[in-house]
C-alpha cells in the first residue's frame, strides 16, 4: 500500500512539472514572438493567445501582462497607421488585464509602466484636449514605476521615446532622447528578470535609435 501511494504522489509531481515546463514553453515563444510582431491584425492574435493562458493560469501575473502588453502594442501601431479613433477601444482592453495582472502583483514596476502607457495612448486619442487629464496620469505612473525599481531599462526606454518625439518648446528634444536611449541600453546590458517570463522587451527598441533608423 505504502509504495502505492509513493508511485501515486511521485506521478503526481510529474504531471505538475510537465504542465509547468509546458507553461513556460508556450509562454517563452509568445513573449518572442511578440517582441517581433507589429501588424495590429497578429497582435490582436498574440493578446488572443495570452488570454487564453490567463484564463488557466489564474494565479500568475504575466500572462495577463503580456495580454495588455500585446494591446498597447496593437495601439502603438495603430498610433503610427494614423488610426488614433481605434486607440480608445485597443486602451480600454489593455486595462482590463493590467488590473488583472495588478490584482495579483502589487507594486510591480513593470505593471506601472504599462499603466503609463495605456493613459499615453488615450491621451493619443485627442492630445490637445486630454493632455491635462491623461497625460498628468502617464507622467505620474512613470514615477512610481521609476520609484518601485530604478534600475528597471524599459522605464529608461520609455522616457527616451517621449523626450525624443516631444518638440523643444515642450522640454523634449532628439539630443536629450538619444541620451536616454543610451542610458538605456546600458540598464539593459546589465539587466536580469527575476524570472524567465518575467517582462526583458525593449532594448532591440533602445538600439533600432541609436543606430539612427528612427530618422
Amino acid at each position: 500500500m505504502r509504495k502505492y501511494f509513493l508511485s501515486f504522489a511521485l506521478g503526481c509531481m510529474s504531471l505538475v512539472t510537465y504542465a509547468q515546463s509546458n507553461y513556460e514553453k508556450v509562454m517563452t515563444e509568445k513573449i518572442v514572438k511578440l517582441e517581433a510582431t507589429r501588424s495590429p491584425e497578429e497582435l490582436q492574435a498574440l493578446a488572443n493567445d495570452f488570454q487564453r493562458i490567463a484564463e488557466k493560469e489564474k494565479d500568475k501575473w504575466q500572462p495577463n501582462y503580456y495580454t495588455a502588453l500585446a494591446y498597447i502594442q496593437k495601439g502603438r501601431s495603430q498610433m503610427q497607421g494614423g488610426n488614433n479613433q481605434a486607440l480608445e477601444e485597443t486602451a480600454d482592453q489593455a486595462q482590463k488585464f493590467v488590473d488583472a495582472a495588478e490584482s495579483l502583483e502589487k507594486n510591480n514596476s513593470e505593471i506601472h509602466l504599462l499603466q503609463k502607457m495605456i493613459y499615453s495612448l488615450k491621451m493619443m486619442v485627442n492630445p490637445m484636449e486630454r493632455f491635462r487629464t491623461f497625460g498628468s496620469q502617464a507622467e505620474e505612473e512613470l514615477k512610481k514605476a521609476e520609484q518601485l525599481d530604478p534600475s528597471n531599462p524599459r522605464v529608461t526606454l520609455i522616457k527616451a521615446e517621449d523626450t525624443y518625439y516631444t518638440p523643444e518648446q515642450f522640454g523634449g528634444s532628439k539630443t536629450k532622447g538619444m541620451e536616454l536611449f543610451k542610458m538605456a541600453l546600458d540598464k539593459f546590458n546589465t539587466f536580469k528578470p527575476k524570472t524567465a517570463l518575467d517582462p526583458n522587451w525593449g532594448k532591440m527598441e533602445a538600439q533600432y535609435f541609436l543606430s539612427g533608423a528612427a530618422k
